[in-house]
């Protein structure tokens, strides 16, 4: 059972009572009559053959409160595409798949590039942003949450869960954020986050002093979690990082547009398993190498907005404190383990740190070497600005590819 404390600069929702699942959703009906409830799922089509999104599909088409689901596909040809309007054929919702490789949307990704206002390079990052954007354009939901299509142990209390805090109409948060515990199969998971993130921002307070963002981010239990709820204008106004800092880059956003009176984050969930990615120690394109090396970036580029200076004394500064902090974690983690009756690899945890500790300093290099790297999606506002009709246009060639020939 969760503990009760506010003890971050952000609202903590409890999981205290297990309130059933039916009573939160009959709340959620109600709540939607005044702010109408979307669900993003950002998918690749290798997903619907996996052993997850079966079972999340089966879960979704339970809920009564949702308006839309948008379900932005990724590396999808043309007979997948028809098989995934198949797959979510199921759901009662109104459903729409944007087949991000598909002529019509390729077409308006030509023309943003011709624009200077491309996605860059394909991810979940492009994915979601395309996403938001046909939800600005369909005008159905004022509420907007967000999960992964992995999640293994998913049950529909989760999104009920989150969604809840931003869609109750007398509650004033335009955020929610997930976090839940990673356990799976007797093991203590999430290892960037517990391994990389958390001593990470800690070291960073040592290096460059107490900051209010720093103490932002240290506040969330699970920064790195991919489920979030938000209101529709938030989808406007933010710009979402292309690579993997995109959680991060996102709670970045928030708190240089928002109060923090308007972020929260929610339990939901007791447990939570989903695809695992590899360390892929040799490949730094790939896995929990690609990972770290691009949230490391995201927080050098967001402390440098605020007037933090870096040179490569400094990364090497953090590197040294960042390592000792993490290796004094790996104990505590191991001690926790032990006495919940769960396994850590000791030795695994510290390869991990080892990586994580060498990334920090070749992604300040990246960062020193790259100063007119442009790691940020525009923000849709940016793109109505320049290109007035393409929101209506996207609109018309999901429909066109949801309901016609392609």
């Amino acid at each position: 059972m969760s503990d009760f404390h506010q003890n971050g600069l952000i609202t903590d929702f409890h999981n205290l009572t297990r309130r059933p699942v039916e009573e939160l959703e009959r709340d959620l009906v109600r709540f939607g009559a005044r702010r109408p409830m979307g669900l993003i799922l950002p998918s690749l089509f290798s997903e619907l053959e996996g052993p997850a999104l079966s079972a999340i599909v089966d879960e979704l088409a339970k809920v009564p409160y949702l308006d839309e689901i948008v379900i932005g596909l990724d590396r999808a040809d043309r007979e997948q595409f028809l098989f995934a309007r198949e797959f979510f054929a199921r759901l009662p919702q109104h459903t729409r798949i944007l087949w991000n490789d598909g002529p019509r949307l390729r077409a308006l990704d030509a023309e943003l590039d011709e624009h200077g206002l491309g996605a860059l390079e394909p991810g979940k990052g492009r994915n979601v942003w395309y996403c938001a954007g046909y939800m600005l354009a369909s005008h159905r939901s004022s509420v907007v949450g967000l999960h992964d299509c992995d999640i293994l142990t998913y049950d529909r209390a989760l999104l009920a869960r989150l969604m809840y805090p931003v869609a109750h109409p007398q509650f004033d948060y335009s955020f929610c954020k997930g976090y839940y515990p990673r356990i799976a199969e007797g093991r203590l998971n999430g290892r960037v986050s517990r391994l990389m993130v958390t001593p990470l921002l800690r070291a960073l307070k040592t290096v460059c002093g107490p900051l209010p963002y720093l103490d932002y981010l240290d506040s969330f239990r699970y920064p790195l979690s991919g489920e979030f709820a938000m209101r529709r204008d938030v989808l406007e106004g933010i710009r979402i990082p292309a690579d993997w800092g995109l959680e991060i880059g996102v709670l970045s956003e928030l708190q240089r547009n928002y109060s923090l009176r308007q972020i929260c984050q929610v339990d939901i969930a007791d447990g939570y398993d989903h695809k695992h990615q590899p360390v892929s120690e040799d490949d730094p394109t790939g896995g929990l190498n690609r990972m770290s090396l691009d949230i490391a970036k995201a927080l050098y580029r967001k402390l440098a907005t605020q007037g933090i200076t870096f040179s490569s004394e400094d990364f090497r500064t953090l590197k040294a404190t960042y390592y000792r902090l993490a290796l004094d974690l790996i104990e505590a983690y191991d001690h926790d383990a032990t006495m919940n009756g769960l396994s850590l690899d000791r030795h695994c945890e510290e390869q991990a740190v080892e990586l994580f500790a060498s990334n920090l300093l070749e992604a300040g290099n990246l960062f020193l070497d790259n100063p007119r790297e442009r790691p940020f999606i525009p923000s849709w506002n940016r793109v109505q600005a320049a290109v007035p009709n393409l929101l209506a246009r996207m609109h018309e060639a999901v429909e066109r590819d949801n309901q016609g020939d392609v």
